[in-house]
């Protein structure tokens, strides 16, 4: 009998594959990459022309190759099933050649299986009709990996030079951190102008009574820019006869959307459940690789999960529509599939994110997955549910109210036939006006109104408002942002996120994206010495090209010469011009306070701070800040109630690489340091510590307990030492958003409003 061995990355895809194939197939897990570039050399060729790669085995791999070798000894053919995209394709070709070193001279029949999802059909289709290695994936991840080995390779030496060592550049990571930097430079030039809006109630012969904004001014649209007009326009429509100009009630078609991509999914699981991209992918890993269903054994319950195409097999598709006339009616069944456009950059041979069978409903298989397996299943099972189902239809009605020449409108929606929503809603993002104004249309109800009735208007609101500067970005916008300028796939967008943060160049406070200062200096760096590796656009351009070759159109080694001419040259270049930041004395008018020398501006691991030019017989040093382009000394914030623990000096606020904390007002003969309190009692009943503010290990700010480890009290919202105006909590918790500071009970989830912005 002929004796098959069955290669794939995981031991959970390898469980869920063998309980399909049975007897006569060896089924083992590489787990991962087998073979890499080497890690402390760059392992391309730069000289011949020919980019040639030296791959070395992984650190800790060396028992999987001694393994795999010794199977594929005894396999007569063997199966290679690594996942169906570009990172899979590597692994299934460095696994091709550790076989093929095995066995020199009887090189055993090496064959590649693709399947988009792990069912029995899926993986019984895939092995009746195997395929060969397709070079061409092969070459677009060799091509992208070299790419960002020799950009790596060669721009973190001059980083580790010129700024700090430990540094890196990433091709794609460092545009992701130009994004987030560019974003907070528009939040600090922006200039908040103020406006007001005017809302009154208006009362109808018939209720309900129904909110109207003013929108127009004679012809003009309605902007009011201070406080003395909007009083005047109040004071003209306050408890005055105004007649309804207009009333038109017209069909408004809402419809669903594709079943999700990688980015989409990412997107809505971060606003919904406040998921992190790496936290989804892990999650859809497990989903994909196969759950333990009691009696059914492993069962793989999603398609492939690193995708861009919204494709859909034409058995799914029969299977959803006759799942939703059974379970919803044939109402909301449309005639036709419904068909989404893909991506121009999406593979076609793959489909879009979709559970397995619709068989596995979300509350049928609950017992069997943990919380968050549940969550995110239900999201990918309703949320491909509802992409074939029909449209909702809703009667929207827009009233406008004339008085003289003020024009005042509401508009209100009905929704008439739920259609997909029925199955699902997608959560909108929090920055997304449109959809928040589409959702309070819908709850605005309006009276049977007529052309030229009269209402009256009373309760008449005059708001002050100021306009918003950009949002900082939430790990969803920052994907989206990615995804529309075409920087990055669906199989980079969580290692991106982890990774700006884990370097040090962005720092993730209540959710959204701050650069940090070293991440301002390294951007600035390399804006002026790489301006085409921080291009957008070359970014993007350099995306396609890689497409490219993977559809065969373009060859890889001729798309790395092309890059590599100017690039070697703007390397020699930046090592010899760029800046050097470690040697960075700028000189200012200040004195220091021991020795009076002049102080200069240096740069250390913990970013830039006032240093004595007496150095190292004088090591004064205080922090600053640039108040209109000039250098003011910060005076460190004293906290005379919190004594060092080890000598009894005050504390005082200092900033470090992680963010602020208290350090030893003697520094440096004492060192002591602690976290930053928020003087906020710890809420756990019989604990009496304080709530802290911390840092995970990699830079991510939370608050804790000082008891911690005996008491493991945790909050990612800043506490507030507050009393709740609902219910007996002692303290809320601070949400920044885009409308400004909020407090929210953690007890009753009531939301109020901060006070003088705190």
């Amino acid at each position: 009998m002929e004796k098959s061995l069955v290669v794939v990355e995981s031991p959970a895809k390898a469980k869920t594959i063998k309980k399909y194939l049975g007897r006569g197939f060896e089924v083992m897990a590489s787990i991962g990459h087998i073979l890499d570039l080497p890690p402390r050399s760059m392992g391309v060729d730069l000289t011949s022309g020919n980019f040639t790669p030296e791959y070395v085995p992984i650190s800790g791999k060396t028992k999987v190759v001694a393994e795999l070798k010794k199977n594929a000894k005894a396999a007569d053919i063997i199966y290679l099933a690594p996942d169906p995209d570009r990172e899979g394709e590597a692994i299934a070709f460095h696994i091709a050649s550790v076989i093929k070193e095995a066995r020199p001279s009887d090189p055993p029949k090496i064959v590649r299986v693709r399947f988009h999802e792990l069912t029995k059909r899926a993986i019984s289709d895939a092995f009746l009709s195997p395929d060969h290695l397709n070079q061409d994936l092969f070459d677009a991840q060799q091509a992208r990996r070299i790419l960002d080995r020799v950009v790596g390779y060669q721009i973190s030496p001059i980083l580790w030079k010129k700024v700090q060592r430990g540094l890196s550049a990433g091709r794609v990571q460092s545009v992701a951190v130009r994004l987030v930097v560019d974003r907070e430079r528009e939040i600090e030039i922006f200039k908040k102008e103020e406006y007001w809006t005017i809302e009154a109630n208006a009362k109808a012969k018939v209720d309900p009574s129904f909110m109207v904004k003013l929108v127009k001014i004679g012809k003009l649209k309605a902007d009011i820019a201070n406080e003395e007009q909007a009083l005047k326009i109040k004071n003209d429509l306050l408890n005055q006869m105004a007649s309804v100009a207009s009333v038109q009630t017209k069909e408004r078609i809402r419809r669903p959307g594709p079943p999700f991509i990688t980015s989409k999914l990412q997107q809505d699981a971060a606003r919904r459940f406040r998921f992190s991209t790496k936290q989804t992918m892990r999650i859809a890993q497990s989903l994909y690789e196969g759950i333990e269903l009691g009696e059914e054994g492993a069962v793989g319950l999603i398609t492939y999960m690193r995708t861009d195409s919204t494709r859909v097999s034409n058995e799914a598709l029969n299977e959803v529509r006759g799942f939703i006339d059974g379970i919803y009616g044939k109402d909301y069944v449309p005639d036709k599939p419904n068909f989404f456009k893909t991506k121009k950059s999406a593979q076609e041979a793959h489909e879009a994110i979709r559970p397995t069978s619709l068989q596995f409903t979300p509350e049928r298989i609950r017992p069997f997955l943990s919380l968050d397996q549940f969550k995110l299943y239900s999201l990918i099972f309703d949320r491909f549910v509802a992409s074939q189902m029909t449209e909702a239809k809703y009667d929207q009605t827009t009233v406008e109210v004339k008085k003289d020449e003020y024009l005042l409108r509401a508009t209100g929606s009905v929704l008439r036939f739920a259609g997909f929503l029925k199955a699902y809603r997608e959560t909108a993002d929090e920055d997304d006006q449109g959809a928040k104004d589409e959702a309070e249309s819908e709850r605005v109800k309006l009276p049977l109104l007529k052309e030229g009735e009269e209402v009256l208007l009373k309760d008449v609101l005059a708001e002050q408002h100021f306009t918003q500067p950009p949002p900082r970005f939430s790990e969803a916008s920052l994907v989206k942002e990615l995804e529309e300028k075409g920087i990055g796939r669906p199989s980079t967008y969580a290692t991106i996120m982890s990774t700006i943060v884990d370097k040090g160049y962005t720092e993730k406070t209540q959710g959204r994206f701050y650069p940090t200062e070293l991440g301002r200096v390294v951007i600035d760096l390399l804006l002026e010495n790489f301006p085409d590796i921080m291009n957008v656009e070359f970014t993007a351009s350099m995306e396609e090209k890689l497409d490219a070759i993977e559809e065969g159109k373009q060859n890889w080694i001729g798309t790395l010469r092309a890059f590599y001419g100017s690039f070697k040259d703007t390397v020699e270049k930046a090592q010899a011009s760029m800046r050097n930041i470690k040697r960075m004395e700028e000189k200012t008018d200040i004195v220091c306070k021991k020795c009076s020398s002049p102080m200069v501006v240096k740069w250390g691991k913990t970013g830039s701070f006032l240093g004595c030019t007496k150095y190292p017989d004088c090591s004064t040093t205080m922090p600053f800040k640039r108040v209109d382009g000039k250098i003011v000394p910060e005076e460190q914030k004293t906290f005379s109630h919190v004594k060092c623990s080890s000598c009894g000096a005050d504390m005082v606020l200092k900033r470090g690489r992680f963010g602020e904390f208290l350090g030893c007002s003697r520094y440096p003969d004492c060192s002591s340091t602690m976290p930053l309190p928020t003087n906020v009692k710890c809420p756990k009943q019989g604990c009496g510590g304080d709530v802290v503010a911390k840092r995970t290990k990699r830079g991510k700010s939370f608050f804790g307990c000082s008891n911690y480890p005996n008491c493991d009290f945790v909050s990612w919202q800043k506490p507030v030492s507050r009393q709740c105006e609902t219910c007996d909590s002692d303290y809320l918790l601070e949400k920044v958003t885009k409308d400004g500071i909020r407090l929210i009970c953690p007890a009753c989830k009531a939301v109020i409003a901060a006070e003088n912005g705190e």
